[in-house]
């Protein structure tokens, strides 16, 4: 299957360096993987849904209806049986712009609580290994 990250700016700090360079690799053993990650200063619609074109968008939304890591893996299941990419897309601090998330498929949550914006790139990382793994019959997710 094809994903695609797409984030507003780099993780930054040294932990989330870390788990993003980990989970990276990990998630690259399960899916043909790319990403991008969309300077600050083209926090726009035209450079973001420039990005994101082709594919089927997610775009990550503090109140998006939020998946089990069984949901998350039936959801991926289900996508990759029509052999479009699927971008999912981290917006800034300050969100996404209201033509990005009239143009998304879907919105999903990551949780009720609040992530820095570093963490959450690493924990959509990590539910989408975790979700790889359910789908592959792998122990991790346990």
């Amino acid at each position: 299957m094809k994903l695609h990250i797409v984030t507003v700016g780099a993780p930054k700090l040294t932990y989330a360096k870390a788990g993003w360079e980990e989970y990276l690799g990990r998630l690259q053993h399960y899916h043909q993987l790319r990403v991008s990650h969309v300077a600050d200063k083209n926090n726009d619609s035209e450079h973001l849904l420039a990005a994101a074109k082709g594919s089927y968008l997610v775009i990550l939304m503090i109140d998006g209806p939020q998946f089990s890591s069984h949901q998350l893996a039936d959801f991926l299941q289900r996508r990759a049986q029509t052999g479009q990419e699927v971008c999912f897309m981290i917006g800034g601090p300050d969100g996404l712009p209201d033509e990005v998330i009239a143009a998304a498929h879907q919105q999903l949550g990551l949780s009720s609580l609040t992530f820095p914006h570093d963490l959450a790139m690493v924990v959509l990382l990590e539910s989408l290994y975790r979700a790889s793994t359910i789908n592959d019959n792998q122990p991790y997710h346990r």
